[in-house]
């Protein structure tokens, strides 16, 4: 269940899968949930531009502070053969008062998933993440694709341990759940673990329940992407200040 303040859009429906491309024609397909199966930065230029290196953030100073709460367990990527997909970025968040924290790029970098090691999601019921997004006036997140089309997340997502970064039922998605555009606002994202999450490819839950059995009780990382027009975990930029800041990160 979603629930949005301020001036969030809620966005419910289930979009249809389908390959970047697939129309055949000049038109941009709906996303899928990451379809080449990495993002594909622009040739040359800024895309060719190593992260910066990550600058030490300490974990907080209160040990009962949840490892989900930790800015430095968490990993801004992804990481494919050892290449980081979020251009101009650092690897890990800052910690904040009241939880963590990063920076929106600018069109010269892009943030794509933000994930948690994790493990197995067997016998959990729910991931609910709670968080706001800060922009100035006059700023708008835009899709890495296409700053034509709206941008999406972030989107609870999950990825199977051995993960190869090819095979359809690795990754899946709460792509039933998300917001549309990413606007300024405080939000909470309650997600049922047996919900119509939806795979890298073309699988839902409903019809590959046992890959999708397999792929939560072998999870790995756990966490959200952002994206929009062709793949919702492709990455996006903004176009002045914006933040991100998480306040609550919960697997139940």
């Amino acid at each position: 269940m979603l629930f949005q303040r301020k001036k969030a859009l809620l966005g419910s429906a289930l979009l249809a899968l389908c390959a970047c491309g697939s129309d055949g024609g000049g038109s941009v397909a709906p996303p899928s949930p990451n379809s080449p199966a990495v993002p594909t930065p622009p040739t040359g230029g800024p895309g060719t531009t190593p992260p910066p290196p990550s600058t030490p953030n300490p974990p907080p100073a209160d040990p009962m502070v949840p490892a989900a709460m930790v800015a430095s367990n968490w990993e801004i990527g992804p990481i494919v053969d050892g290449r980081n997909y979020s251009r101009g970025m650092p690897l890990n968040p800052t910690q904040t008062p009241d939880g963590w924290a990063f920076d929106f790029p600018l069109d010269t970098g892009t943030v794509g998933y933000v994930t948690l090691r994790h493990g197995s999601l067997a016998n959990k019921a729910h991931i609910l993440m709670r968080y706001r997004i800060e922009m100035d006036p006059g700023v708008v997140i835009h899709p890495l694709c296409c700053a034509q089309l709206p941008s999406i997340g972030p989107t609870l997502y999950f990825q199977q341990q051995g993960d190869d970064w090819q095979t359809d039922g690795k990754r899946w998605w709460a792509t039933f759940a998300r917001v549309t555009p990413i606007e300024a606002g405080e939000f909470e994202v309650d997600i049922p673990l047996n919900g119509a999450w939806t795979s890298v490819q073309t699988m839902t839950a409903a019809s590959n329940p046992q890959q999708f059995a397999n792929a939560k009780a072998n999870a790995d990382r756990i966490g959200f992407t952002f994206g929009g027009g062709d793949g919702y975990g492709h990455g996006v930029y903004a176009t002045g200040r914006a933040r991100f800041v998480l306040t609550s990160f919960k697997v139940e």
